[in-house]
Order: C-alpha cells, then structure tokens, then sequence
C-alpha cells in the first residue's frame, strides 16, 4: 500500500490505540483526539503508563534474549503499533547487527511511519508488510517472500495484539496457525493486559476505551493467556508480570512493581 493510500484513510477525528500507546509512551506520533482518549484512560487508571513503560521494557529484554542467548536472527512482528523508542529491529540488530526483521500491520498510518522512521542496520534487514493478523496465512506468505526463511528458527512477536481478539479461541487458533508455519527451534514472545493486579480500575477504563475506539480490547486472566504457550517449551520465569520477566540487575522498585500485563517467552520444540 503506497503513502498516497495511507495519507487518504487518515482521518485525525478517530483515536487509534497505535498512537494513543505512542502517547502513552512519550512519542509525538499522535493527534489531539489520541491524547483526550489517552487522558480519560488514565483518570480511570493510572498506572497505564507504568503498564506501557513495564510492557516495552519486556520487549526489549525478551528481543534481546532472544537474540543474544537464543541464537535467533530473524524476527516476525505482528501489531507493530506506532515507532518510538527501542523498537523490536533496533534491539535485535543491536545484538545481531545481521538480524532480519519483518513488521506487520494493517493501519496505513502506522505502516507509512514505519517506512519513515524504522531504519535498520547496513548488515540486517528491516521490512514492513501490510497484512492482518486474522490471516496468518497470508502474514507467513508475504514474510517468506520479501525478507524472511521460514525454514530457519523465527522469533515470534505478539504485543499487546491478541486483546484485540474478542474471542479466546480465535486469538489461540490464530496463534497455532502462526507458529505451524514456523520451523522448531523458533520462539514466541507475547504480552497482554490482564485483569488480576487492579483488575476494576482497569477493566472500567477498558470500558472507556471499548466505547471510543473503533478497535475494542479485551483483558483476561493469566490462565487464558497461558493457553497461548500450550505445546511449547516455556522459557524461565514463565508467564509473569512484564517488570518481573528477567528484569534488568539494579532494576528500581518502580520498575519492578507489578503491571496488570502479562508476558512469556517460549520455544517451540
């Protein structure tokens, strides 16, 4: 999808969760609209910039686990969301300046940004393509053909992307048929927000953002976000709160307070 596309279905008067998280996160990637949904999300629930900052930095520590101690040099990134600091290609490439990445996403906004801001390294690779996660089919296909070998070990990143899934065993079979396309040896990394730590506040600001963005979200329990690594080899700590996932040596308490998002890491044998 070329920019002139993007720039037509751009329509400044709809939040969009890409540039409201960006928002949350600091970035600039944003409109007036994103930052008043943004706000009256956090006069529910606060802590969603702790849960952004805790969610991004389990990002970074998962990609470079990944990378570093996993072997894993090339990476599939579905629901990119909006660039801001440390994103997937910049950690992995980071650690392996050879790493290949694909990112995938169906928002033009996001995927003309992307173009714009995502470069990577001379000896790596950096590609985006425009696919829907209900179509692994095609994700895997476009990804095999432009950048990736599917037939070497893959890291898998879903964050913050199956919540948007309404149905449990839809966002599960659409995950199964992502990893089937994969070869043993890869890896998914996954996060999503939960409902056990503060589970009301979040749930009525959930509410909030349900009610003005056209893309709904849907938090749950540790337990079904758990079906996600059914089959595969669950990576020490488990499926925990984000800051507790290997936090960093002399991580402040701040840090390591426990978020209301989930996230794992685990191998597919």
């Amino acid at each position: 999808m070329g920019d002139s596309d993007a720039g037509a279905k751009l329509d400044t008067s709809i939040p969009h969760s890409a540039r409201v998280w960006n928002y949350w996160l600091g970035g600039k990637d944003n409109f007036e609209v994103d930052r008043q949904v943004g706000d009256q999300f956090s006069e529910f629930y606060p802590d969603i910039t702790v849960v952004a900052q805790s969610s991004r930095g389990f990002l970074k520590r998962s990609i470079t686990f990944l990378a570093q101690e996993a072997g894993i040099r090339q990476f599939l990134d579905i629901g990119t969301g909006m660039p801001t600091a440390e994103n997937t290609h910049q950690v992995a490439q980071a650690a392996a300046p050879d790493a290949r990445i694909v990112y995938v996403d169906n928002d033009p906004l996001v995927l003309v940004h992307a173009r714009a801001l995502l470069t990577g390294t001379a000896e790596g690779v950096t590609e985006y393509i425009d696919a829907d996660l209900h179509d692994p089919a095609a994700i895997l296909e476009a990804a095999a053909r432009t950048t990736l070998d599917l037939s070497q070990p893959t890291g898998l990143i879903l964050m913050n992307i199956l919540g948007h899934v309404p149905d449990l065993d839809e966002a599960v079979s659409i995950v199964r048929r992502l990893l089937d396309g994969l070869p043993s040896g890869s890896y998914l990394a996954t996060a999503d927000g939960t409902n056990v730590i503060d589970g009301p506040a979040f749930e009525e600001a959930i509410g909030v953002w349900n009610a003005n963005a056209p893309l709904s979200y849907h938090l749950r329990r540790p337990e079904e976000l758990a079906r996600f690594l059914e089959g595969l080899e669950v990576v020490e700590p488990g499926l925990v709160p984000c800051s507790q996932w290997r936090p960093a040596p002399g991580a402040s308490p701040e840090e390591l307070r426990e978020v209301d998002e989930f996230g794992a890491v685990a191998r597919k044998p």
